[in-house]
C-alpha cells in the first residue's frame, strides 16, 4: 500500500399475535377495556384515518394526562405528526427505530411510548412490566405507497389487486395469518412452491422474492422490518402482514418482489429518488405525506395507543446468571440470530477494510494536488477537503445514495464503500501532507547534491521519515473509519450495528443486543490496533 502511495506522492515528493379484538383479557397488565373494534377491519376508498371508524378516530388523550410529559415517537410516524400540532405542551422524542423508544422508557428517560397498537402488544406481551393506557389518539390506516411520477399506472394496479383481495377473501386470509385470533403462530406462506398462494407453513423459512423468471422488471419494495407483525426479521428473513401483502400483489402483477429494509425516515426518500417502487410498512397517508407521494387505498387499520412503564418485581427473583443465560438464548440463538451478527459483520469488515485502502490511495491523490505548483489544482483540493470535513458523514452517505447514485442499480455496500472512501481520503490527504512538509527542505536538497534523482530522494529519504510520523495518526483514523460505519443502517446496509437493531426489534430486549455490539466492536478494534501496533514495531 506504501509502494502505491509513494509513487502518487513522488512528483510533489416468535410466535403468533391474537387478533385485536380479543386480547385485551390476555394482555398482562392491562388496566382497563380499549375500544378496538375494527382494528382488522378493512375500509376500501376512504382518504380520512378518522372516517374509517369514526368511533376510534374522535378519541383523543385526556390534557392531563400528556400536558409536560416527555413522548417517544418513531421519527415521521402519524404519532410524531399528530402530537406535535394538537398537543404543544408535550415534549416529543423522535427515534429512527421505536425500539429504541422503550429503551428510553425503560431507563426512565420518557414518561410513554405512542406507537402502533399492533406493536405495543407484541412489546407488551414480551415484558409485561410495559403497560397500554385504556386511551388512543386515532386510527392508523396503512396504505402502500407510491411515487407521483408513476408513468407506469403502478398505483391503479395495486388498487384493483387491493380490491380483488377485498372481495374474493384474500385480505382477510392475510390478516388472519398476522393477526393470530387463538394466540396461534403465525402462518407463512411459502412463495417458492407451485401454487404458493394456497400452500402455507407455520414458523418456517421463505425466500424473498416471487415470480422468479418472469421476464418483468421486479418490484422493489421498502419497508421498516423493526414492527412486529407489521413487518420483521424471522429466521434472517423479512415477513410479516405487509411482506405477505406484497409478495402476493407481486405475484399478481407477475413481478418479482424485492424487499429493502431501511430506516423508516428515509423511506420516502428512497422512493423518491428511485431507489424502490412502493413502501409497505404500515405507513399512514397524512396530508404532509400525500404532498410527497401518492397512497393506495387502505389495507389495514392500526389505532396509536400509549405505553408506560411499570417496573415488575418478579424479574427481579431471578439471578444475574440466571438473567444472562436466558438473554442470551433469546437475543443469539433463537432462529439463529448469530447468523445476523455473523452476516452484520461480514458486511462491517468488508466495507471497513475496502474504504481504507482506496481512501489511502485517493488520499495520497488529493495530498499530491494539494502540494502541486498549479493553482487550479491546489485549489480544487482544497474544496475537497474542506467540502467532506465539513459535512456530517451520515448527510454525505445518504446524499450519495438517494441523489449522486439515485438513477443507478448500485448495491448500498457499494455506496457505502465510495463515500467512506471520500471521506477517508479528505482526512488522509491532510495527515499526508503535513507529514511531509514536517522534514527540512535541506534533506531533499541533501539527497540531491548525493547524486540521488527526485524519486530516489523521496523513496530513500523522505518517505520513511513521513511514515513515521503519519502512521501513528493513521492508525487512529482507520480506527474512526470502522465506528464510522455504524451508520450504513440509513441506506439500507445491514452491518453489525443494523443486525443489532433487528434482533432488539424482535426480542424487545433494550439493551443485551446493544451491550453486545459494543463488545464486538471493541473487540475488533483491539484486534485492528494490535495488528497495526505490529506493522508500527517493524516499522520502527
Amino acid at each position: 500500500m506504501w509502494l502505491l502511495v509513494s509513487v502518487l506522492l513522488m512528483p510533489v515528493v416468535s410466535e403468533g399475535i391474537p387478533a385485536a379484538g380479543n386480547i385485551m383479557d390476555k394482555l398482562p397488565g392491562y388496566r382497563s377495556e380499549l375500544p378496538v373494534e375494527g382494528v382488522a377491519e378493512l375500509h376500501s376508498g376512504q382518504d380520512s384515518v378518522a372516517e374509517l371508524s369514526p368511533g376510534l378516530g374522535k378519541e383523543s388523550f385526556p390534557d392531563s394526562l400528556l400536558n409536560g410529559k416527555t413522548v417517544a415517537v418513531m421519527t415521521g410516524s402519524l404519532g410524531e405528526m399528530i402530537l406535535s400540532e394538537e398537543y404543544p405542551l408535550v415534549k416529543v422524542h423522535c427515534f429512527d427505530d421505536i425500539m429504541d423508544g422503550f429503551a428510553a422508557l425503560k431507563a426512565g428517560k420518557v414518561h410513554y411510548v405512542l406507537t402502533a397498537y399492533t406493536t405495543a402488544y407484541v412489546v407488551g406481551r414480551s415484558d409485561n412490566s410495559y403497560i397500554i393506557l385504556p386511551h388512543n389518539l386515532t386510527n392508523e390506516g396503512a396504505g402502500i405507497a407510491l411515487s407521483q411520477d408513476d408513468t407506469k399506472g403502478l398505483l391503479a394496479q395495486i388498487d384493483s389487486v387491493l380490491a380483488v383481495f377485498r372481495a374474493d377473501g384474500t385480505l382477510d386470509a392475510i390478516i388472519g395469518n398476522w393477526i393470530r385470533n387463538d394466540g396461534s403462530d403465525y402462518v407463512i406462506t411459502d412463495f417458492s412452491a407451485t401454487g404458493a398462494a394456497e400452500t402455507a407453513v407455520a414458523e418456517t423459512d421463505v425466500p424473498g422474492s416471487a415470480v422468479a423468471g418472469s421476464g418483468r422488471p421486479p418490484l422493489r419494495v421498502g419497508t421498516a422490518a423493526n414492527r412486529e407483525p407489521m413487518c420483521f426479521i424471522q429466521n434472517n428473513r423479512i415477513v410479516g402482514l405487509d411482506w405477505e401483502l406484497m409478495m402476493r400483489i407481486g405475484k399478481a402483477l407477475g413481478r418479482e418482489v424485492e424487499f429493502a429494509d431501511m430506516k423508516y425516515a428515509a423511506l420516502i426518500a428512497a422512493l423518491q429518488s428511485g431507489r424502490i417502487d412502493a413502501i409497505a410498512s404500515n405507513m399512514t397517508a397524512t396530508a404532509e405525506r400525500k404532498k410527497q407521494v401518492d397512497f393506495s387505498s387502505v389495507y389495514f387499520v392500526n389505532p396509536q395507543v400509549l405505553i408506560e412503564w411499570s417496573e415488575n418485581g418478579d424479574k427481579a427473583a431471578d439471578g444475574f446468571w440466571q438473567q444472562f443465560v436466558q438473554a442470551l438464548q433469546r437475543n443469539v440463538l433463537h432462529e439463529k440470530r448469530y447468523m445476523l451478527i455473523l452476516d452484520g459483520l461480514w458486511v462491517t469488515f468488508l466495507i471497513a477494510v475496502l474504504s481504507v485502502i482506496f481512501g489511502t490511495f485517493l488520499g495520497a491523490g488529493v495530498c499530491a494536488l494539494r502540494m502541486s505548483a498549479g493553482g487550479f489544482s491546489r485549489n480544487f483540493a482544497k474544496g475537497y477537503i474542506a467540502l467532506f470535513r465539513a459535512i456530517p458523514h451520515v448527510v454525505i452517505l445518504m446524499l450519495m445514495f438517494y441523489v449522486v447514485f439515485a438513477t443507478l442499480r448500485i448495491s448500498g455496500i457499494v455506496v457505502s464503500v465510495i463515500t467512506f472512501a471520500m471521506i477517508f481520503a479528505a482526512y488522509s490527504s491532510e495527515l499526508f501532507r503535513s507529514s511531509l512538509e514536517s522534514i527540512p527542505t535541506g534533506q531533499r536538497h541533501a539527497g540531491l547534491a548525493l547524486g540521488f534523482n527526485k524519486f530516489q530522494t523521496f523513496w530513500h529519504i523522505l518517505l520513511p521519515q513521513a511514515v513515521r510520523t503519519a502512521f501513528p495518526v493513521y492508525k487512529g483514523e482507520v480506527i474512526s473509519l470502522i465506528k464510522m460505519t455504524a451508520i450504513v443502517g440509513y441506506i439500507a446496509v445491514q452491518d453489525l450495528t443494523k443486525a443489532g437493531d433487528i434482533i432488539r426489534s424482535r426480542t424487545f430486549d433494550a439493551f443485551f443486543p446493544l451491550v453486545m455490539v459494543a463488545l464486538i466492536y471493541m473487540v475488533i478494534i483491539w484486534a485492528i490496533t494490535r495488528l497495526l501496533n505490529l506493522v508500527s514495531f517493524k516499522q520502527g
